[in-house]
Formats: C-alpha cells, sequence, structure tokens
C-alpha cells in the first residue's frame, strides 16, 4: 500500500481566520516555515463576515491621536467586567503587547489599520473609556491579492446589498442619509458605481472593509512571507511523539497527508457555534442560531481533547451572544442576521409575546439576549418582537428588510417582515399579546417625547448614544411609534461564536486537565476558552485577543527552547527585541 504523502513545516496551523493568520505572518516573520490548512475552499473564517474590529486598548493609533491612558485604567474596566473571571496574567499580556501587536504588523507586513477613537467600551462601570480602545482593518483593494482574493469568503450575504459591503461608521452614515443629503447621495452613487464596475470585471467587490478587509491584508501579507495556504484540507488528527505534539494527519483534496511540524501546531478552526452535540452540553437552550460559518463544527476542540487538553466549560456564558432574525432562503435552511445596530435607532422598541419590554434595546447585543433568556419563562421559546412605525423602517430600515427606497414587497412576501395598519393587527398577525402591547407602546411614547426612559434608560450610556441617530434629540435613540403600517420582525437568541474552548496560558499554549502546557500544541480565536471568561465589556473582544495572542504564539513557536519555568517577563524582553 503507497503510503500517505509528507509534507514538513516548523509551524502548522489549522484554521484562517484572524487568529491563525496572525500567528501564521508572526512566525514567518521570525523566519519559520509556515503552512495553513483551511478545511473549506475559503480562507476568512468567522473573521471574513465580522466587522473587523479589534479591542486594544493604549494602541498606537490612539496615542498617535494624543489618547493617552496608563496600563491600570483598562486593567480597572477588565476587573470591573470579569469579576471572578479576571485572569491577571492574561489580561496583562493583552494590555502590554497588545499594542506591540500592532506596531508589529504595521512595521512588518500589509497591515494597516484605522482607528476607533470615537467607539465607546459598553458599559460605565470603573475603568471603562469612551473610546480610543478600538483599531480595524484599513479598507483594502482586493486586486492587490491577485489570484488569491478568489479564495477569500465573501461578506455574509444578509449584510451587504447584493454583495457588497458596508463599512461601519462613516460609509453606513452616508447610506443611511442618502435621500437627506447631496454629499452622501453621492458618495452612495459612487460606491455603487464601483461595485458594478468590480462586479462586471471581477465577480466579486474589490473594495474590501470590516473583517474582509483584515483576512486580505493578513492574506497578502502570509503570501508575502511565504506561507503556504491551503484550501479544502481537513485536520483529521494530530500525531505525537511521546507528550509532544508533532504534526497532524490532513486530508487536502481527497488526498491524505501526513504533516510534520518541528516547531508546533496552531488549533484555530473557529470553535464550536455549529456542534449541535456540545450546544446542547453547554448551551442555556437549543435549538440555536449562530452567524458564524456553518464549517466552524468544533474541530479544533476535538482534536486538541484527544491530545489530552482540557475544554473549559465554566465560562459566564459559552458564546458571544446576538439577536439575530431568520431570513428565509427558499428550499435552503434559513440564514442568521445579527441585528447589531438598529435596535439602537429612534422608534424602535423589542417586545415578548406578552407585548412588553424586557431590557434596553440599545444595549450590546450580548447583553440583550442575556436579558432576553433570563425574561422568558421556563418551557416557553426564547424569542421576542423588534416592532416599529413606518417612518422607522424607511428610514433606517429593521434586520434584514432595507430601508428606503428598496421595496418593502419582498420581506413581506417571505414572511421575513410583519406588517400591519395597526398596532392590534400587527399584534394578532405575530401572537404578542394585544393589550400589552398597547400599553407597552403608549408608555414608550410618553417617554421618547420627554426623551428619558425610565423603565430600561436607553440612550443613558455613551454606547447607546454612538449606536442611535445623533441627528434626533432630544435622545438619539428614542423616538415615539406613531404613523401605521407597523412592522415586526422575530428575534431568537443566536451568537457569533462561542466562548468556551481549549484552556491555554499567555503563551497561547494547550493546558491539559492539570493545567500544564501540552508540548507543541497552541490555540488560538475562538478554538481557545475566551480570555473575557464568558463576559463581552467592549466591541472587539474576541479579535483584539486572537489577534494578539496570535501574535504572541508566533514569537513562541519562533523562540529557541527553553524551560517552562521562564516566566512572560522574558517572552516580554523578546518581544520588545524583534521589534
Amino acid at each position: 500500500m503507497k503510503p500517505d504523502p509528507v509534507l514538513e513545516c516548523d509551524v502548522l496551523v489549522l484554521g484562517s481566520g484572524a487568529g491563525g493568520l496572525s500567528t501564521a505572518v508572526t512566525a514567518a516573520t521570525q523566519g519559520l516555515s509556515v503552512l495553513v490548512c483551511e478545511k473549506e475552499d475559503v480562507f476568512g473564517g468567522t473573521t471574513a463576515w465580522s466587522g473587523g474590529w479589534m479591542w486594544i486598548p493604549r494602541n498606537p493609533l490612539a496615542a498617535r491621536a494624543g489618547i493617552v491612558e496608563d496600563e491600570e485604567t483598562p486593567r480597572t474596566y477588565l476587573k470591573s467586567e470579569l469579576g471572578a473571571h479576571f485572569d491577571a496574567v492574561k489580561v496583562d499580556a493583552l494590555i502590554e503587547h497588545g499594542p506591540r501587536m500592532v506596531d508589529f504588523f504595521e512595521r512588518n507586513t500589509s497591515m494597516r489599520f484605522i482607528d476607533g477613537n470615537r467607539i465607546p467600551d459598553f458599559h460605565t462601570t470603573p475603568g471603562a473609556a469612551n473610546g480610543g480602545r478600538s483599531v480595524c482593518a484599513m479598507p483594502f483593494d482586493g486586486r492587490a491579492l491577485g489570484p488569491l482574493i478568489h479564495k477569500l469568503r465573501e461578506p455574509l450575504a444578509e449584510m451587504t446589498i447584493k454583495g457588497m459591503a458596508i463599512a461601519s461608521g462613516q460609509d453606513l452614515a452616508h447610506f443611511l442619509n442618502a435621500t437627506r443629503s447631496v454629499k452622501s447621495a453621492w458618495h452612495v452613487t459612487k460606491r455603487f458605481a464601483t461595485f458594478a464596475w468590480h462586479k462586471l470585471r471581477h465577480g466579486r467587490s474589490m473594495h474590501l472593509v470590516n473583517g474582509n478587509a483584515l483576512v486580505a491584508r493578513l492574506l497578502k501579507s502570509a503570501a508575502d512571507r511565504g506561507v503556504g495556504l491551503r484550501t479544502r484540507a481537513q485536520a483529521v488528527s494530530l500525531t505525537r511523539e511521546g507528550e509532544r505534539v508533532t504534526g497532524a494527519r490532513v486530508e487536502i483534496d481527497g488526498v491524505m497527508h501526513d504533516i510534520r511540524a518541528r516547531r508546533g501546531v496552531v488549533l484555530a478552526c473557529g470553535g464550536y457555534p455549529h456542534d449541535a452535540k456540545r450546544q446542547a452540553a453547554t448551551f442555556p437552550y437549543t435549538p440555536h442560531w449562530s452567524a458564524a460559518p456553518k464549517s466552524n463544527t468544533g474541530d479544533g476542540i476535538r482534536l486538541g481533547e484527544a491530545a489530552g487538553a482540557y475544554f473549559d466549560a465554566s465560562l459566564e456564558a459559552p458564546a458571544a451572544w446576538a439577536p439575530v432574525s431568520l431570513v428565509p432562503k427558499g428550499a435552503n435552511e434559513p440564514a442568521a442576521f445579527p441585528h447589531l445596530i438598529d435596535r439602537a435607532k429612534p422608534g424602535v422598541i423589542s417586545v415578548t409575546r406578552a407585548g412588553r419590554r424586557f431590557t434596553n434595546e440599545a444595549s450590546s447585543y450580548h447583553d440583550f439576549v442575556a436579558a432576553l433568556i433570563e425574561t422568558t419563562p421556563p418551557g416557553e421559546e426564547v424569542c421576542a418582537w423588534l416592532v416599529c412605525d413606518h417612518r422607522f423602517q424607511r428610514r433606517y430600515g429593521l434586520g434584514f428588510a432595507k430601508p428606503f427606497p428598496f421595496p418593502l414587497m419582498p420581506y413581506e412576501r417571505s414572511g421575513y417582515l410583519h406588517s400591519a395598519p395597526t398596532l392590534d393587527a400587527l399584534a394578532r398577525q405575530c401572537g404578542i399579546d394585544a393589550r400589552g402591547l398597547a400599553d407597552t407602546v403608549a408608555a414608550y411614547n410618553a417617554y421618547a417625547q420627554d426623551g428619558f426612559d425610565p423603565q430600561f434608560h436607553k440612550g443613558s450610556t455613551p454606547y447607546n448614544r454612538v449606536q442611535g441617530d445623533a441627528s434626533h434629540g432630544p435622545n438619539p435613540c428614542l423616538a415615539p411609534l406613531v404613523d401605521g403600517p407597523f412592522h415586526a420582525v422575530k428575534i431568537l437568541p443566536g451568537s457569533l461564536g462561542t466562548f468556551s474552548g481549549l484552556a491555554t496560558d499567555a503563551r497561547a499554549r494547550v493546558l491539559d486537565e492539570t493545567h500544564v502546557p501540552i508540548p507543541g500544541l497552541f490555540a488560538v480565536g475562538n478554538d481557545a476558552a475566551s480570555m473575557m471568561g464568558g463576559h463581552y465589556p467592549a466591541g472587539g473582544i474576541t479579535l483584539g485577543p486572537a489577534m494578539t495572542f496570535g501574535y504572541l504564539a508566533g514569537l513562541e513557536l519562533a523562540a529557541p527552547p527553553r524551560d517552562d519555568a521562564i516566566t512572560d517577563l522574558s517572552l516580554f524582553k523578546q518581544a520588545r527585541t524583534l521589534q
């Protein structure tokens, strides 16, 4: 029998999201040979569908803008937020090495960043900041990737306009104001014209933004450094010599290969948002709808467990919760549309089956779902409805149902959008208690006139207000529901990815059940248990640590062999020397 083909490298990375590619690029920059294996036909994982924001306190872009804070302030915020899940060693690693990661990628790769200096943390607990802790990838011209552009996962279709992604910030603001501002109309016209040309010439948009830009820049950096990039390459098992992980058996284009990794193997397969069995064991409810790619089925976690890794399910929440609505896809399974922004705009409320509000609609997506789970009686379906009037829907859109000038009929015909001339008729259509809804809207409308929500304080925090409409007053998140027809979309609890995962240390080394590192095995991104302990203190707390600990894993893999007892201080000094 013919033996399996053998491939050799210094570092084998399984998965191609931000964490895996950060590791690959860092290790390659240190002179190591790196191979990235992605089981799908495209690169990018969940990152390519994400907003692309990274939470990096004290980052260089903020510092260049004059936003300077000491290390203790973000540390205080995380202590306030994480409570018993506060891991001082990992928090120190993020705070110290996150800014160095940004600087490293700016100086050595094709990565370029834009700042999030006006983006506040989610909460107002001690140490919170009103900006300066976020960065995102700068928009990228996909043509610079050459043929590799066709191996980049396209943006989540439901979050685009026929495949054209819209960046958060000014780009989105222009689209929402296109019918009210000549400047915005011109911006949108140019964007559509460019997109049409790219679609005709290249088959997809070449103006890449958000998480698509982040992955594209990382892929370009990887290709420039000679990283091997293989799609249709699924790891079947890890190989070991004694206790050390030495490689993996990987099926590439239907052919099994034995890949030997001299320095180590990195698990970066995207967690388990579509592993139904592990969901049932760790989630407080099922079924669950995730906006992550269907291929994220827990492969990396199972590989790690087979090698003796410890799966940490002790976190506050097992996943990054997000409210989703289901977009019909004909005969196919519906797609999950994540409601990240619309809930904060003025003129929409969320209600339960009883027609009652249950939380601040402008709170973070994670907090919104946590409140929905908590308020739902045992045995009942965990669901809610977003309800708005016609003015709101035409101005801002409601979930997948886009605003004017897009027609409403296709969304109504498919059953996605419920519409009725009166609140009473809408309630009957949706199965909501009509009297409860009427009373709730009447009370809410009175609050909205005054600009103060005494029930849930919508619009009371910097995060609330930045997500609202700054042009609307006195509260950018409050407006009455007045003019019919009225509209509603059913909301279900979903996620953007999982938090529970393999236990790792501050060097991204995978730990066994006795908290001892498994030689040669690393985990980054959602394969590793979140350093935030299942809490969600700010936007970007998944990608920020993924990039940072990927960077640290790359440095660790490139470091000379040493005693595991050496402290992280030596790694800190080494990182400074390498830069």
